[in-house]
C-alpha cells in the first residue's frame, strides 16, 4: 500500500491541468442527472492523501496491534486509487459512467460463470484449473449447435452439456484414478483448444453459414429498473444470459450456505473422512458438484458467441478462464465476492477499449497490461493471505 500511495504521489505531480468530463445520464433515465468535470489535480491529491492515510493507518494497526488490514481499508484504499487513475486516463476527454459499467458487465459475464465452477468445483475439494478448457468448449458447442439448429435455447442446452463433458472427465481422472487435479486441468484445457481448433479450421471455416453464424440473444429492457440512473442500463438492459447469470449467483450462494447439500458440500470440501464417516457419499458429491460446476462455465462460454461476438473464434476465451480462477481466490471461494470480483476485471478488460475509443493518451501497451496487472495486484496485493478449502487438491482414498 505503501508503494502505491507512492506512486499516487507522483502521479498528482504530473497531473494533467485537462479536466476529464464525467457523463452520468442516459437518454432513458428517470432522473436526468447533470454531467460534471473532475480537476485530475484536485482529485489526484485527495486521492494520494487517502491513500497515504489509510497505508499508515495499516502499518500502524499491523506493527502495534499485530492486525489485518480492515476490508473497508482495502476498499476506500482501492476506490481512491481506481478514481485518481481513471481521472488521470480521461483527461481532456469524457468517460460515459453507462458505457464503462455496461461494457464491464458484458465482459464480465464469462468470468463470473466459470467463478461459479470454481466455486462449485473447490468447495467440494477438487481444483478446477480447467475453467478456461470448459468455457471453450461452450463457446463452440453453442456457436455450432446454434448456427444449425437456429435456436439460441438448443445453443445453451449444447454449452452446458460440454461444460459438463469436461468437467465430468476432470472429476473421473481425479476422484476415480487420483491423478493430480492440476496436471489434469491444464491438459484439459490444452486438449479442449486443440480440438476446438481442428474443427474450427476444417469444419466451421470451410462453412461458416452453416456451422458458425449463430443468431445472438436481443437485449430486454426490465420496464421502470432499466431507467434508474447509472445502475438501470447496466443490470436492467441486458440479454437473457446475463440474467440467467443473476440466477446462477444467487441460486450458488443459496445451495451453498442455505441448504442441507451446501453443507455437506462444504463438509466434503473440509473434512471427506469425517464426512464419510456420518453417511455423505463423498464420491458422489464431489461428482455432482463439479460437473454442475462445469455447466456453468459452459454457459459462461455461451456468452461470448450467442451474446456478444455473434461467431466461434479460435482460442476466443484468451485467458478467460484463468482470470475466473484469481476471481475466485480475491472472492474467498464466496459466490457473491467472486461475483463482485469477476465485475472487477471485467471493468479492467472494459477500460482498455474505452480508453482506445475516446483516444486516451495512455500508451498502447499499458492498456493491454491493464486487465492482467489488475489480476496481480488484486489477487497478490489486496486480498492477503487466504485460505480455501482445507481438502482442496487431495484426493480422497476410501478405506
Amino acid at each position: 500500500m505503501l508503494v502505491l500511495s507512492a506512486l499516487s504521489f507522483w502521479l498528482w505531480t504530473i497531473s494533467s491541468p485537462d479536466a476529464a468530463i464525467i457523463k452520468v445520464a442516459t437518454d432513458s433515465d428517470i432522473i436526468k442527472l447533470p454531467n460534471f468535470d473532475a480537476s485530475p489535480m484536485f482529485v489526484s491529491g485527495v486521492a494520494a492523501i487517502t491513500m497515504l492515510a489509510v497505508a499508515l493507518f495499516v502499518l500502524w494497526r499491523a506493527l502495534k496491534q499485530n492486525k489485518k488490514a480492515p476490508r473497508w481499508a482495502v476498499v476506500l484504499f482501492g476506490f481512491a486509487f481506481a478514481s485518481q487513475t481513471l481521472v488521470m486516463l480521461f483527461a481532456g476527454k469524457t468517460m460515459t459512467i453507462s458505457d464503462l459499467l455496461r461494457g464491464a458487465l458484458a465482459l464480465s459475464v464469462p468470468l463470473i460463470f466459470g467463478s461459479m465452477a470454481g466455486v462449485l468445483s473447490e468447495r467440494v475439494g477438487i481444483v478446477n484449473i480447467a475453467i478456461e478448457g470448459q468455457l471453450l468448449a461452450g463457446a463452440f458447442t453453442s456457436a455450432l449447435v446454434a448456427s444449425m439448429t437456429q435456436s439460441l435455447w438448443l445453443g445453451l442446452v449444447g454449452a452446458l452439456i460440454a461444460g459438463a463433458l469436461v468437467s465430468w472427465v476432470l472429476a473421473v481422472f481425479s476422484i476415480k484414478y487420483i491423478v493430480d487435479q492440476i496436471i489434469v486441468g491444464v491438459v484439459l484445457n490444452v486438449l479442449v483448444i486443440g480440438l476446438t481448433s481442428f474443427f474450427f479450421s476444417t469444419v466451421m471455416q470451410a462453412n461458416q453459414d452453416l456451422f458458425n453464424r449463430p443468431p445472438r440473444f436481443d437485449k430486454i429492457a426490465i420496464p421502470l429498473l432499466s431507467q434508474i440512473p447509472v445502475i438501470g442500463p447496466m443490470l436492467f438492459n441486458q440479454t437473457a444470459i446475463v440474467y440467467l447469470m443473476y440466477v446462477a449467483i444467487v441460486a450458488v450462494y443459496f445451495f451453498m450456505f442455505k441448504t442441507r447439500w451446501g453443507l455437506r458440500v462444504r463438509a466434503v470440501g473440509e473434512y471427506p473422512l469425517a464426512a464419510d464417516t456420518v453417511g455423505i457419499k463423498v464420491y458422489r458429491t464431489r461428482y455432482i458438484s463439479v460437473i454442475i460446476g462445469g455447466a456453468l462455465a459452459g454457459l459462461g462460454g455461451a456468452a461470448f458467441t450467442l451474446g456478444s461476438v455473434g461467431a466461434f473464434g479460435d482460442k476466443m476465451t484468451n485467458g478467460a478462464g484463468y482470470i475466473a480462477l484469481a476471481a475466485l481466490i480475491f472472492g474467498r471461494w464466496n459466490p457473491i465476492l467472486a461475483a463482485l470480483a469477476g465485475l472487477l476485471f471485467g471493468f479492467a478488460q472494459n477500460l482498455q477499449y474505452v480508453l482506445t475509443a475516446v483516444g486516451s493518451q495512455a500508451p498502447s501497451e499499458l492498456l493491454l497490461m491493464l486487465p492482467y496487472a489488475l489480476t496481480v495486484v488484486a489477487v497478490a496485493g489486496l486480498v492477503g493471505k487466504v485460505t480455501g478449502p482445507a481438502s482442496a487438491g487431495k484426493p480422497y482414498i476410501k478405506s
